[in-house]
Order: structure tokens, then sequence, then C-alpha cells
């Protein structure tokens, strides 16, 4: 039987650990609460990831290893690198192919479409690190992908949009965002961002390059309003949050103030290309009214 690790236990993780378990592959999750799904073929293992010889040993066997792990939002620079480094050597070890979830953080502004072939040209402490742990995996011999997802939504989702906006217009509260209402901005489903990553384990093209989940486009204002609609909610009430108001709450947690970094262009579009996703890997985008009836 295909065996699977997987490092993480997010929503991400867990519906891939979901997709192939129903495929008749076994799973092994990796998380340092030794969360996940329950299924007859996924094992939950409590155990620390920066630990490169115990994540070796619960490697062994492995066909793949998937990660969609990441350190505490503000540690990145500092903490990313280690997590990283021993995920690298676990595969290094085991002969495992690799599969990494990446985010769009190291292209840095661009003009976009931004498409997977782009330049990683971020100069942010954020970017720079995403950047240097795909460089590094890329240039490590080992048999490595990438798979890119923007801002993430539907069920389980763990963004801006899903902590900012759902359960604020859903509720029928005022939502208050650090991001511009009415310019195109490209989100990832969560299912889709799933299916993408399974799909690039399973194609021997998908290796040595990155790839981008699919998206759908469309404002913040636009995708308050669809899910609105759908829930029977009140129209939605959306504000920008203000520059000084994102200082202020930096004072009070530090996730705050690492938005700064990350922000998109004023006036900018932030748009993604994963028409190569869709033709090689075979993965497209789940309408969005789909993917908000379930978060629904």
């Amino acid at each position: 039987m295909t065996f699977h690790v997987i490092v993480g236990r997010g929503a991400t993780a867990s519906k891939t650990a979901l997709l192939l378990a129903e495929d008749g592959e076994r799973v092994r999750m990796i998380s340092r609460t030794g969360g996940g799904p329950e299924h007859p073929l996924i094992d939950k293992v409590a155990a620390d990831a920066t630990d490169a010889d115990r994540l070796t040993e619960l490697t062994e066997g492995a066909d793949t290893l998937f990660t969609t792990a990441a350190p505490p939002y503000h540690t990145w620079p500092e903490q990313f690198p280690i997590l990283s480094a021993s995920l690298l050597t676990a595969v290094k070890r085991t002969g495992v192919a690799y599969v990494m979830l990446g985010n769009l953080y190291a292209y840095g502004p661009v003009d976009g479409p931004i498409r997977p072939d782009f330049p990683l040209a971020a100069t942010g402490p954020k970017g720079r690190t995403r950047a240097l742990v795909w460089e590094e995996a890329a240039a490590s011999g080992v048999k490595v992908t990438e798979v890119r997802a923007a801002q993430f939504y539907g069920a389980g989702a763990f963004s801006v949009f899903s902590l900012m906006v759902q359960r604020q217009v859903l509720e029928g509260r005022l939502a208050v965002v650090p991001q511009e209402l009415d310019i195109p901005h490209s989100y990832s489903a969560i299912g889709d961002t799933a299916r993408t990553l399974v799909a690039a384990s399973r194609n021997e093209q998908a290796y040595g390059r990155a790839w981008h989940a699919p998206t759908s486009t469309l404002s913040v204002r636009e995708l308050a309003g669809r899910l609105a609609g759908l829930a029977g909610a009140p129209a939605p009430r959306v504000e920008e949050m203000t520059e000084r108001d994102l200082t202020l709450l930096a004072f009070t947690e530090p996730f705050w103030a690492e938005l700064h970094e990350v922000l998109t262009k004023p006036g900018h579009p932030f748009v993604i290309d994963y028409s190569e996703t869709e033709k090689i890997l075979g993965v497209g985008a789940t309408p969005v009214d789909d993917v908000l009836q379930e978060v629904i």
C-alpha cells in the first residue's frame, strides 16, 4: 500500500490527508499536537518536525513527504530555516519525494498576472524566507516540487478573509479589512490547494519546479457580497482598515505588524495565472459559490 507523510494538521493538511486516504493510500500526519481528521488509513502522530532524527524515523518507508507546516507568522525569518532544514534532512536520508506548500510572498510586488516562473524578487523578511526555503530545496538534488497558494478561503481556511470578513458578514456585523475593497484579488480554495498537492505528487512532470494552486479572482466586497447572498444575510458592511489602525493593532499582537510587508501595492490587482496547473496537473478552480456554500 502506498504510504505518505504529511507534516501539519491545518485545513489544507487535513484535506490532503483525506484525499489520499479516500484513494486507499495510507497517511501519517505529524504535528506537535497529533491532530487531524478521523479515517482508518490516517495515523496521527504528535512529534516536533524540527527534530530531524525523529522526523526521519517517522518518514522511513514513505513514498512522499508533504509539508504544509509553518512557524508562528512573526517568527518566520528565525524559525522557518530550522523547520525547513529538518524536513530537507529527512527527505535526503529517506529518499522520499518532497511536496511543499508555499505561498506567493517570495515574488514580492509584481504587476500580474503572476506566473510560477517569475523571479523570486521579494526583499522583505517573510518573502525572502519563503524564497530561500524553496531555493535551498530546489538546489539540494532531492525530488521536490512546490505548490504556491494565494490567500485561502473556504471551510477551515485561516486567512484575512476568513478571520476578518467571513464571520462578520454571516452575523451582519461591520467587517474592517487591511485590504483594498474593490481591487481584484486572487483567492485559493482549501480543497483546490489540496487537490493540487496530490496531483503534483503523482505527476513526474511536476518535480523540479513550482506550481500555482487554482484561484478565483474577485474583490473583497464582491466575495463578501456573494457570501451574504448565499447565506441570506444582510448586505455586507465592509470598510478598509487604515494604516494607522494597523500600526496601533501591532502594539497588541505581533501578527498585525507583519501585514505591512505583504499588503499589495495600492490600486494594483493581485491576479494569479494557474493555467499550467489546469493544463498539466488537471486541477481547476471550484466555483466560488460552491466553496462559500461549504463555509456556510
